[in-house]
């Protein structure tokens, strides 16, 4: 199917306290998508999962053009799981697919433990949540902004240069440092969030998916994550980073189209047991 543009929905939730937005494109089965704090919402991999679903990607309170202030509404991790929850429900998205990135990817990850029927079928990609000493994930909240590509990408794509608005450039870096303190309130310290404790109780069967060269998140979470997850299935992109929504749209999304494609398909139990 053909992608028709975006559209925006409001959701009022939280006692009326909070209005979380969802940005809507394409069409099709309905989709939740949670995309990473700090980076452009409309990755390439949103327009390609446009083509096949009706995306609804979920803009994380604080993080939407117009209300900056909207993470206040919110005290802690608790809050906006329950907050999250109510909007999906109230948008008519239970039981739709999930996909998330990075702190999108915990979100997602929390959901689906706390409330087992909310999503039926999961796709994390390099989600954080977890913590190794060995593996520390990195503190991308105090990285200079030089470093952020490094964390990001194998290969880092070449600095955009040319005849850009210096004013939007300024207002782009503002916005996107304002994003991931409204993420950072929720999610260091990393270990003290205690998702280990709850990704037992995710049923929805899971599509684990990281790039073999992230340098934001080591690809070793990948196997902490599969262990917790019963069933759930594990691929790694090599020459890849902790984006492979942005460096590997392509296979990317191949790879999350079939694991979608087989679940349709083929099924799986409630305990999701499909492996690789």
């Amino acid at each position: 199917m053909t992608d028709t543009g975006s559209a925006v929905r409001q959701v009022e939730v939280w006692g009326g306290r909070l209005d979380l937005r969802l940005r809507v494109r394409g069409r099709g089965p309905a989709l939740a998508y949670f995309p990473s704090i700090g980076t452009p919402a409309d990755d390439p991999l949103v327009a390609l999962l446009a083509e096949e679903h009706t995306v609804h990607i979920v803009e994380f309170p604080g993080t939407s053009a117009g209300d900056p202030y909207a993470v206040h509404a919110l005290d802690d991790l608790w809050d906006v799981v329950l907050a999250h929850e109510e909007a999906l429900r109230t948008a008519g998205l239970a039981g739709a697919v999930a996909v998330g990135h990075g702190f999108g990817g915990m979100l997602a990850a929390e959901l689906a433990a706390s409330f087992p029927d909310l999503f039926s079928r999961l796709v994390l990609l390099a989600p954080i949540g977890l913590w190794e000493d060995e593996a520390p994930v990195a503190d991308w909240l105090s990285a200079p902004a030089e470093e952020l590509p490094g964390l990001l990408f194998a290969t880092p794509p070449e600095p955009v240069t040319g005849d850009s608005d210096p004013k939007a450039a300024v207002a782009a870096a503002v916005a996107a440092v304002w994003a991931m303190g409204c993420a950072g309130k929720f999610v260091w310290p990393v270990p003290d969030r205690g998702l280990d404790k709850r990704l037992h109780r995710i049923t929805a069967p899971t599509l684990l998916l990281w790039g073999e060269a992230d340098r934001l998140n080591p690809v070793s979470y990948a196997k902490r994550f599969a262990h917790k997850i019963a069933g759930s299935t594990v691929t790694t992109l090599p020459d890849c980073g902790h984006a492979p929504q942005w460096e590997r749209p392509t296979d990317t999304h191949r790879v999350v189209s079939t694991f979608l494609g087989e679940v349709r398909i083929e099924g799986l139990d409630a305990g999701g047991n499909r492996t690789s």
